[in-house]
C-alpha cells in the first residue's frame, strides 16, 4: 500500500524552529520529487517547497525562501523539511505528496500521493 506519513508538526513560538518528516511505506522516496505544501484555515492549498529524485534541486515559495530547507535521507526513506525563523502567518496543516511527474514543481495538481498533513501552529 502506497502511504505517506508527516510527523513532527506541533506548537512553537514565533522565531522558533520545528523539523517535519515525511515517511514512505511502500514505495522508495527516491524515486520520486517530493514536495512540501501547506493549508491554513479558509485558503487554498500552496506549495512550501520540493526536491528532486537526487535531491541535488531544491524550489521554494518565495514565502519561506531563507527560512526553510529541504532534504533527502535516503537511508531512512524519508524526507525533511527544515523550518527556522517561524511566523504566525507559517500556521497551516503540512503534507508531503509524491509528485507523478519527472519535472520538479509546486502544483499541487502534479502530485497524486499524499500523507495526512500535520498541523503546525506558530503563536506566543
Amino acid at each position: 500500500q502506497l502511504q505517506l506519513v508527516e510527523s513532527g508538526g506541533g506548537l512553537v513560538q514565533p522565531g522558533g524552529s520545528l523539523r517535519l518528516s515525511c515517511a514512505a511505506s511502500g514505495f522508495t522516496l527516491d524515486d520520486y520529487i517530493i514536495g512540501w505544501f501547506r493549508q491554513a484555515p479558509g485558503r487554498e492549498r500552496e506549495g512550501v517547497s520540493c526536491i528532486s529524485r537526487s535531491g541535488g534541486a531544491t524550489k521554494y515559495a518565495d514565502s519561506v525562501k531563507g527560512r526553510f530547507t529541504i532534504s533527502r535521507d535516503n537511508a531512512k526513506n524519508t524526507v525533511l523539511l527544515q523550518m527556522n525563523s517561524l511566523k504566525p502567518e507559517d500556521t497551516a496543516v503540512y503534507y508531503c505528496a509524491r509528485s507523478s511527474t519527472v519535472v520538479a514543481t509546486m502544483y499541487a495538481g502534479s502530485y497524486a500521493v499524499w500523507g495526512q498533513g500535520t498541523q503546525v501552529t506558530v503563536s506566543s
